[in-house]
């Protein structure tokens, strides 16, 4: 498994190894003891989600869950693409508001781990696209939040200029210059 840093630091940009031949593939996506020793984190993934999206530049995000639900996630691309995207909301970090976007597709097996205290959204690249993501924390619906996907001062390149299709709850996140983060940034020893 290849990693890669991304423009901010504690997200980090993951490539299992895919093995080809006349058939197809096999390629392990996920491995604890490889991500581990790749990462030097130490997470346990208690929860997988998947989304279906059934048209392009549907948008899903920007979502979070707040201590102590926080969650962290390994964000793939089962079917089609998308553009995953995360953002820093830890009060004190250098890079507070800041994001970063990733395609994750099906054909290039990336994937993208978000750690607990950033947004995360996605806007898919074609129809019927899936999405899969492991959680280091269960859903606790009363512990979610939605910043609005597409608030300028967040400046967030989506790569679209058409128009979007949004669930009515991610239409009216929270615009994030009224957003207070429940987050607080740790610096590594």
């Amino acid at each position: 498994m290849l990693s890669e840093p991304t423009s901010l630091p504690d997200v980090i940009l993951m490539t299992p190894r895919r093995f080809s031949d006349s058939r197809g593939f096999f390629m392990e996506a996920f491995r604890q003891d490889k991500f581990e020793r790749q990462t030097g984190l130490h997470v346990s993934f208690v929860q997988d989600n998947q989304s279906l999206s059934a048209k392009a530049n549907t948008i899903r995000g920007l979502h979070f869950q707040a201590p102590p639900h926080g969650q962290g996630k390994l964000v793939r691309c089962l079917q089609g693409g998308i553009i995953d995207v995360a953002v820093d909301i830890r009060v004190g970090s250098p890079n507070f508001g800041k994001s970063v976007s990733v395609e994750l597709t099906s054909d290039n097996d990336r994937q993208l781990w978000i750690p607990s205290g950033f947004l995360h959204g996605f806007r898919t690249l074609v129809d019927d696209t899936i999405v899969g993501y492991k959680c280091t924390s269960i859903y606790a619906p009363n512990h979610e939040g939605t910043v609005i996907w597409n608030d300028p001062v967040l400046d967030i390149d989506w790569g679209t200029t058409g128009a979007c299709i949004l669930s009515e709850r991610d239409n009216q996140g929270t615009p994030f210059t009224s957003f207070v983060s429940p987050f607080k940034y740790e610096q590594k020893a």
